[in-house]
């Protein structure tokens, strides 16, 4: 039987397959990495941690306007996007895409994939 790990990589892997994802992370809500598939050029601690912020931030702005907890976010640049979304209690998933991401797809299988993970961390 597959480690944990290997068993995140291989969710993550499966994620890259639907393309256009150029680097995925599963990251501990406080930042820390977890599991990644991120190319050499890109910082993958760096990454985690950035985009925890980034959703914990989310997380506080929508509660404080009474508007809950937020589903995902996303940020779009002309370089492409980043989404963050959430994987149970304790992890996040982030992904990176190319510009022209379908991101439809791409959130329908990020959702697949936040279940499989919160199911394997608990």
């Amino acid at each position: 039987m597959a480690s944990l790990r290997e068993q995140l990589e291989k969710i993550l892997k499966d994620l890259k397959a639907v393309g256009d994802i150029e680097a995925s992370a599963i990251v501990s809500r406080d930042g820390l990495l977890i599991a990644a598939d991120i190319s050499q050029n890109v910082n993958a601690e760096a990454f985690a941690a950035m985009t925890a912020t980034m959703l914990g931030a989310a997380e506080t702005a929508t509660s404080e306007l009474g508007k809950g907890i937020p589903d995902r976010v996303i940020v779009e640049g002309k370089e492409g996007k980043i989404i963050a979304t959430g994987a149970g209690p304790k992890a996040l998933l982030v992904v990176m895409t190319n510009p022209r991401a379908n991101l439809g797809l791409i959130l329908l299988e990020m959702g697949k994939a936040s279940e499989k993970i919160k199911d394997l961390l608990g």
